[in-house]
């Protein structure tokens, strides 16, 4: 029985390699959140119908192909694939669980910059949350850190630069940022918009439009964009006058939710302001980078998420609502489910609560749902 990793997990999906899972989770846990992948082919059956022995669903097993075994935490996958093996089947199970597929990050390089540098996009392919990296000179900044912090040290070690910003586009609500922390772990810059951080109790730099950032000799150049809509301070950067870092303000299929705050009715004149009149000002030719993404088929042939602002006013069905009514309905009749503990969430990220590792965990089990269907 072979042991597999969330890495080579992320890989074979990236890669679009065939991969079959038998997830042995509840009926329910499985439909609200899986393992993606446009070669991915699933069977769900519960570990507990398996105890007797898998003769019940070996027919629906592939005969010529590793049988991936995929449970919330490992143990029940490692159960079941000892049990397949004994049908004479060949499979693995993923170490960790769906808990490792949630926190595993996979860096993929965005770019060189104008100027000297580069940038990196760190893709969560279990939660569809991204993270990014820009390196010159020695330095580096990273923006929407999540709470696995030590990736973002380990890689700018491994490129000999030293993290002096870190910086959140928006006070996050579906996930616990590592921005604070990775700020305190390397003496960085914490920087959050003052508006998304009235009620934080810590110390911060606040984002103030138009400043501009810099990050090594190069200048390479953050500036701040003031874009409300998803929150009430969210803001995007402009990167060396070629990225666009647009937070969960603009997807790539789809527009920010407005209403995790509580105030979807106040805040949608905000989000149809901000992507209606503030970035068709910009350049189409910016590479649009967000902070999320929603289905697996986003993702470019590399792994990345991007795409120009130009191509996504042409498609993203968001950008393309010239009725402000027909607007204000599809952002707020169109919310999904809110996100698992997203209040909790709001109150890590401010400071007010300090959960346990184990618990920061349990409350972003599930996928991501910061955008409008």
């Amino acid at each position: 029985m072979r042991i597999a990793t969330a890495s080579e997990i992320a890989k074979k999906v990236i890669q679009k390699e065939p991969l079959f899972i038998l997830d042995v989770r509840n009926e329910e846990t499985f439909q609200d959140w899986k393992i993606e992948g446009e070669q991915v082919v699933h069977l769900n059956v519960p570990y507990f119908e398996l105890l007797d022995g898998a003769g019940a669903i070996v027919d629906q097993l592939p005969k010529d192909q590793e049988i991936m075994v995929v449970c919330a935490k490992e143990g029940s996958s490692i159960m079941v694939a000892e049990i397949l093996e004994e049908e004479g089947c060949s499979a693995a199970y993923l170490q960790g669980g769906m808990k490792a597929w949630s926190e595993y990050l996979e860096p993929v390089k965005i770019g060189d910059l104008k100027s000297g540098g580069e940038l990196y996009q760190f893709v969560r392919l279990g939660k569809g949350c991204l993270s990014y990296m820009i390196v010159s000179g020695g330095e580096a900044a990273v923006v929407d850190a999540v709470r696995m912090t030590g990736v973002f040290t380990v890689f700018a070690d491994g490129l000999d630069a030293k993290i002096i910003h870190v910086l959140d586009t928006h006070l996050h609500a579906d996930h616990i940022s590592g921005g604070r922390k990775l700020a305190e772990s390397t003496g960085a810059t914490y920087w959050l918009p003052q508006k998304d951080a009235e009620e934080v109790t810590f110390d911060f730099a606040s984002l103030e439009e138009g400043a501009s950032i810099t990050v090594g000799s190069t200048k390479i150049e953050i500036q701040p964009l003031y874009s409300p809509g998803h929150t009430i301070g969210s803001t995007s950067f402009i990167v060396d006058d070629s990225y666009l870092l647009t937070g969960d303000i603009l997807f790539i299929d789809s527009i920010g939710r407005p209403d995790l705050a509580g105030l979807a009715e106040d805040w949608v004149g905000d989000l149809r302001e901000s992507l209606y009149n503030r970035y068709p000002q910009l350049s189409e030719d910016l590479t649009v980078l967000p902070a999320h993404f929603m289905m697996i088929k986003e993702l470019n042939e590399n792994g990345s998420v991007s795409e120009k602002l130009g191509a996504l006013y042409k498609q993203n069905h968001g950008l393309k609502i010239d009725n402000e009514d027909e607007f204000r309905e599809l952002v707020t009749g169109n919310l999904p489910p809110q996100p698992n503990a997203y209040q909790e969430i709001r109150q890590t990220n401010m400071g007010k609560i300090q959960p346990d590792e184990e618990m920061q965990r349990e409350m972003e089990i599930g996928p991501n749902r910061c955008a409008v269907r």
